[in-house]
């Protein structure tokens, strides 16, 4: 008898219909290649975005939120989400719903991707980038209403704060359990993936009490829960005179703007970040410039029970439907779905499958307008290339 599981996916919004397509082209083949019938995925479609407005007269419905904490995961293409006013956001939505608190963007080069730095191969990092906390959280007023004036009141009388009253206010909260539970989820990717080090990236040299805390409490974790797998980077200089102790994983830290630099100038001493959100949301997209750009870019967002996978770009509307754009990143997104579920033999076809499609100069677009002489192909004859470069 076949192992058969059930996957909700939401197809996406813009160029989600197509990625979506190729994408369980894919999943559909890896599964039968890899375990001919002993395994098997049904797909069961869920609703978000514009999609789930068309067919219920809402952008996302309770329904949504009990299928996927019904089977424990979902794979989900990319959502609409206005910019300046309209609803929020649903991919924030979902996340704080669900407590998705973990997303998780494994970033690395494809041999064959052009990339504006010199050894795009160096890049080879995990960010852990926290969900459900920080500026995301979209406590804010706008200027001029009753509330943003009654709190710069409030600030001026109580605390002796000058803000100019056309100012709008947010608010940013960091909290000690939220900050605890993403480094200690990303301090054990470390220690079951064999990976060097973890770095905290935070801007405690300004925000003291916020993302310093974030820093402070990152270590505390560390040594408290880890001590006797990590080490911390300043234990090596002056306790080990400048060696890691055998098997130990160095915790470290970097201020966000420095880090930016260091991942350009020394990609190679990173390997698992962990970021608050708003950090993490940058360097993830700044990281992938790297490589070659957000096409390739996969993702999850992870709880612990649930998990929701998803690719990190947009929606792209004006190539919705034109069978163009690369589908890469969901693609990839699913093969971290498949590792999840412990099918890792279908999850490291597709990678290997991939990988092979590109260095053959097979692409679409978004790749091949950056070479010259390779002429792009559709989404969908990127995946059909993928499934026939994967073992049997």
């Amino acid at each position: 008898m076949s192992e058969k599981i059930i996957i909700p996916f939401i197809e996406g919004d813009g160029i989600g219909p197509d990625i979506w397509r190729a994408s369980k082209m894919v999943f559909d083949a890896t599964v039968e290649k890899i375990y001919k019938g002993k395994r098997e995925v049904e797909w069961k479609e869920i609703y978000a975005g514009e999609k789930c407005y068309k067919k219920y007269g809402k952008w996302l419905i309770e329904e949504t939120f009990k299928e996927i904490q019904k089977y424990g995961l979902a794979i989900k293409g990319p959502l609409t989400t206005p910019i300046g006013g309209g609803f929020r956001s649903l991919n924030v939505t979902i996340r704080q719903q669900l407590g998705l608190y973990a997303c998780v963007r494994p970033v690395r080069h494809f041999s064959g991707v052009p990339a504006p730095v010199k050894n795009p191969e160096f890049v080879d990092v995990v960010i852990f980038r926290e969900n459900t906390d920080d500026i995301y959280l979209g406590i804010e007023w706008e200027a001029y209403s009753k509330e943003a004036t009654k709190i710069i009141g409030f600030l001026s009388k109580e605390f002796k704060i000058s803000i100019n009253e056309d100012s709008g206010i947010g608010i940013k909260p960091m909290s000690e359990f939220k900050s605890k539970r993403l480094i200690r989820k990303a301090i054990k990717y470390a220690i079951e993936n064999n990976k060097p080090n973890v770095t905290l990236v935070h801007k405690g040299n300004i925000m003291k009490y916020t993302e310093g805390a974030f820093k402070k409490w990152g270590y505390e974790v560390a040594q408290k829960e880890f001590g006797d797998k990590i080490v911390t980077e300043d234990e090596v200089y002056t306790t080990y005179k400048g060696k890691v102790p055998l098997n130990k994983i160095i915790i470290k830290d970097r201020i966000t703007d420095a880090m930016f630099q260091q991942i350009l100038l020394r990609p190679k001493e990173y390997s698992v970040i962990a970021a608050p959100n708003l950090n993490g949301d940058y360097l993830s997209d700044a990281i992938l410039a790297q490589v070659g750009g957000l096409g390739l870019g996969p993702g999850a967002n992870i709880g612990d029970n649930i998990a929701v996978f998803e690719a990190t770009h947009g929606t792209a509307p004006k190539y919705a439907g034109m069978d163009k754009v690369n589908p890469g990143a969901l693609i990839l997104s699913g093969s971290m779905m498949f590792d999840y579920l412990g099918w890792t033999e279908a999850s490291r076809n597709i990678v290997h499958a991939l990988e092979k499609t590109i260095s053959s100069e097979v692409m679409t677009y978004d790749i091949a307008r950056q070479i010259k002489g390779v002429a792009p192909v559709k989404c969908s004859e990127f995946a059909k290339e993928i499934i026939r470069n994967m073992e049997n």
